[in-house]
């Protein structure tokens, strides 16, 4: 850190100290108050903000009052650097907080501060274990403090949703809570919508959420109508070509191409003259995809194969990401690649990035032990800074240098023979590794050496609670890749809930009764009062028997942090190392590196390289020197940089749809929220009519130029006129007197249609038309735009900028769609047949009830909801029969499409 940077970033603190010493001088004062006067504080508050004052005006009282509400409820009483935090998260910013610095109690003062406006808070989380997790934890506290509390999780109905988004404060995950929002804005009635407006939100893991997972894109998806045939054919093209000849890698790039023979092969063994020509884009897109799963791909890496499946392995937690699907025909690739079964591509309904997702809130704001080294990318594109605040105890772990090998054979000696030093002292030791290739390779290695240990990798997900909460145990050894760098404390001497959970397994108590025995919220069910007290009996006795374990670890040094490999963000390697060392205890961190890890090979400075020969390096001979650290943390920063870019030029692309994305879903809400739209629908009338005329009579003024057969053979289609118009020369009309007269008929036309099936009906009518058109073309739209998304790269060859020219195109596409919106409402709205009132409750149960879409998977670059449309039938209506909204035509041609 800089003089400078340093200098502010302690003038923040200094800044925070000033108004948490206000808090302080509030204590006695509040610890004075009853139970009754404390809770009556939060309705002052309310009073007291509807009079016009500010949360600011009212944050120190209501920081003081959560703090003495969560020492009577909870027994924990927030730090000074607790409230520090919460300061920082109530401005919307990202307090950065070290593992086992309490964030989740330090939520806890900005979610009560903010839910006093009565507008909603939401809290966003990793996964759905989490926000039950801290819902179920943190709700007593606000329960007892008058504020309700609702929990957004997978599974849910809808008037589940609906219920936990109207409480004061709401826990999910982000992707339950975009998916929500795609969901709301294609539902067809507003009472079917579940969200309220996005106010404020505190994320968890903010950098997982806005960073690593920025790229990927929420997709809520139907049923593709594509083969799947070309796949295995381009996989089998693939596997014909020679490396040396064929084709080339650039994994620097994490790019592969055809050279100019692998062209002329693929154009002989698919028998097509010019592979890059427009009418073989497909095609060639489906060799580009092959070749990158055949190239770029790796089994155990990347993606696994379970159950005759491809599931993704999460770059950045080595979990197994079940349900999701890498996008634009690489998922279908690798499956062709692995001989699985290629499952159909699907169509997107519905589409938005978690960077427009969240920057709709009013105010965001994030905590994470690791957000420093991303300050530029939050500021870029969140507005959001980071603020580092102090730890309650001093760190006690030594973070030593990396020791540098030549080869990743030598390394992994090394690795072994410090896990032996630190195991033979009983010393806990957890070991990150990147793979699962390599954590599966480790394993063998100490097996081998007769050390038992614990394995923690995609492969073994299952019992990753069990392996972390124990990883602090005395002479415990654990291999885990990423996943073990968030989510769970690991306590020195193990873990005395999860050990009283186990217990209770034993004792047959079933998981559901166990976790309400956990929860504590009010209940006066004997069965799970007597459980509680069970478990309480058993923590109790836990922790007095782990008392001497803990001892024997600190007096060892405590948890031992080895790295075997320094992942391309600092951020990763960050949090493996905050594994060791919370709350003051001791603890020992070290990177393992070779110059053959991926990293180095590729992003490692040729200055590195052949300092390294000029030594004179053999494999077992280490290096610790400060300017190869500076140089890993060199090639660290460069890769950074090119994800940020890329994750930019993502954001570049969305932010063309989300504008557009913003106009369709304001216009849909307008619609949605009842207002009248009849004269939105006459102005529709009046310029598909006038574009009838002014087609058929160009840019002359003379009536003996006009065609006036297709003048009224277009309007009378336009208008569904069973008898001709008889518009001719011989009237002698200029220009305007017959618009003038074209738009009386069509008004007298609609105005009669009004009178036989009556206003409201026409109305009821007119908006289901809309909002269906909207909803058509708009999933046509997204598909198109994305089209034009895969092929305007060329532009670049071209010297065009192909952004620019996206924007440009993007915006001629989206004019077209909404033309084409109003051409065909404005053919509904007079096509539907004259029936005298229909049952407006009928009409509405024929219309697409888009509501019951329900979430199935997701994907690399891609979460996605892969839905179907269900149709609400009457009576079981048959496909052939006349449809019940009165349109005339049979049912499968309108409302059964």
């Amino acid at each position: 850190m800089g003089f400078l940077e340093s200098y502010f970033a302690n003038r923040e603190i200094n800044k925070l100290k000033k108004r948490v010493d206000i808090i302080n001088s509030l204590e006695d004062s509040m610890i004075k108050l009853s139970d009754k006067e404390l809770v009556a504080k939060t309705d002052e508050f309310k009073k007291r903000l509807s009079e016009g004052q500010t949360l600011d005006d009212i944050l120190e009282e209501a920081f003081a009052v959560c703090r003495e509400a969560s020492k009577r409820v909870l027994g924990m009483r927030h730090f000074d650097v607790q409230l520090m935090g919460g300061m920082v998260l109530h401005q919307g910013r990202i307090a950065e907080m070290k593992t086992g610095e309490g964030k989740t109690l330090v939520a806890t003062l900005p979610v009560y501060l903010n839910a006093l406006e009565g507008k909603g808070v939401h809290v966003i989380t990793v996964n759905d274990y989490l926000a039950k997790r801290d819902m179920e934890w943190m709700s007593k506290l606000y329960g007892f403090l008058g504020l309700t509390t609702g929990v957004i999780v997978h599974g849910l109905k809808d008037a589940q949703r609906r219920a936990s988004y109207m409480a004061d404060i709401t826990y999910g995950t982000n992707n339950e809570f975009g998916f929500d929002y795609l969901r709301d804005n294609m539902v067809t009635y507003k009472e079917n919508m579940v969200q309220r407006e996005l106010n404020y939100a505190i994320v968890d893991e903010v950098d997982s959420i806005l960073i690593d997972e920025a790229r990927t894109p929420l997709i809520i998806s139907g049923q593709g109508d594509k083969s799947t045939t070309l796949y295995s054919q381009a996989d089998t093209f693939i596997k014909t070509l020679n490396k040396e000849t064929d084709y080339t890698v650039d994994e620097k790039e994490n790019a592969s191409s055809l050279t100019d023979e692998g062209l002329e092969k693929a154009q002989k063994f698919f028998n097509i003259e010019n592979l890059t020509d427009l009418d073989n884009i497909e095609l060639y897109h489906n060799i580009n995809q092959a070749l990158r799963a055949n190239t770029l791909m790796k089994r155990d890496v990347d993606y696994v194969v379970k159950d005759g499946e491809i599931v993704i392995v999460d770059d950045f937690t080595g979990r197994l990401m079940f349900g999701r699907r890498y996008s634009e025909g690489l998922h279908q690739a690798i499956e062709a690649k692995e001989g699985l079964e290629v499952q159909r591509e699907s169509k997107t309904l519905a589409t938005i990035t978690f960077q427009n997702y969240f920057r709709m809130y009013n105010k965001i704001s994030g905590m994470t032990g690791t957000a420093k080294t991303e300050e530029e990318e939050f500021r870029a594109i969140y507005r959001m800074d980071v603020v580092q605040i102090p730890t309650n105890r001093p760190i006690q772990r030594k973070d030593l240098n990396d020791s540098v090998y030549k080869s990743e054979n030598g390394k992994f000696r090394a690795v072994i023979e410090e896990i032996k030093e630190h195991h033979a002292k009983g010393q806990p030791v957890l070991v990150g590794t990147i793979s699962i290739e390599n954590s599966e390779k480790l394993s063998s290695m100490l097996k081998k050496q007769g050390i038992e240990h614990e394995v923690l990798n995609a492969k073994n997900h299952k019992k990753e609670a069990e392996i972390v909460a124990q990883a602090g145990r005395f002479g415990q050894v654990t291999i885990a890749t990423n996943m073990a760098g968030r989510g769970t404390d690991i306590i020195l001497g193990g873990n005395p809930e999860f050990l009283a959970e186990r217990e209770m397994v034993k004792l047959e108590y079933d998981e559901e009764l166990i976790n309400q025995a956990k929860a504590f919220t009010q209940t006066e069910d004997e069965e799970i009062l007597s459980a509680r007290k069970k478990y309480q009996e058993l923590l109790a006795k836990k922790k007095e028997e782990l008392k001497e374990e803990q001892q024997k670890v600190i007096d060892a040094g405590g948890l031992c942090i080895i790295g075997t490999e320094r992942h391309e963000s600092r951020r990763i390697d960050n949090q493996l190392r905050g594994r060791s060392g919370r709350q003051g205890d001791p603890g020992v961190s070290k990177f393992f590196i070779s110059l053959e890890d991926e990293l180095m090979r590729l992003f490692g400075s040729e200055k590195m390289q052949s300092m390294v020969e000029s030594l004179g390096m053999d494999d077992d001979t280490p290096i610790e020197a400060g300017i190869l650290s500076k140089s890993i943390e060199g090639a660290q920063k460069k890769v950074e940089g090119k994800n940020f870019g890329i994750r930019k030029h993502v954001l570049e692309y969305d932010d063309v749809m989300n504008k557009q994305r913003t106009i369709i879903y304001d216009e849909r809400r307008r619609v949605l929220e009842g207002e009248n739209i009849k004269e939105e629908i006459v102005e529709m009338i009046k310029k598909q009519v006038q574009k009838v005329i002014d087609k058929n009579t160009g840019d002359s003024q003379d009536p003996e130029e006009w065609d006036y057969n297709e003048i009224n053979h277009g309007l009378s289609k336009l208008l569904r006129l069973e008898t001709l118009l008889d518009f001719k020369a011989e009237d002698k009309l200029e220009k305007q007197d017959l618009y003038d007269k074209a738009i009386e008929v069509a008004e007298n036309r609609y105005m009669q249609k009004e009178a036989q099936i009556g206003s409201d009906t026409m109305r009821e009518i007119e908006r289901m038309i809309l909002l269906q058109m909207v909803d058509t073309k708009w999933m046509d739209h997204i598909d198109a735009m994305d089209q034009l998304k895969q092929g305007i790269g060329l532009r670049a060859i071209g010297q065009d900028n192909p952004v620019r020219a996206y924007q440009i195109e993007g915006f001629d596409m989206f004019d077209a769609m909404v033309e084409s919106i109003q051409e065909d409402t404005v053919e509904y709205v007079y096509g539907f047949e004259l029936k005298p009132r229909p049952d407006i409750q009928l009409v509405r149960k024929s219309v697409v009830d888009m509501d019951k879409l329900q979430e199935k998977g997701a994907s690399d670059t891609t979460q996605e909801d892969t839905s179907s449309k269900t149709i609400v039938k009457e009576n079981k209506i048959g496909r052939n029969d006349s449809c019940p909204c009165g349109s005339g035509k049979k049912y499968k041609n309108c409302c059964g499409r």
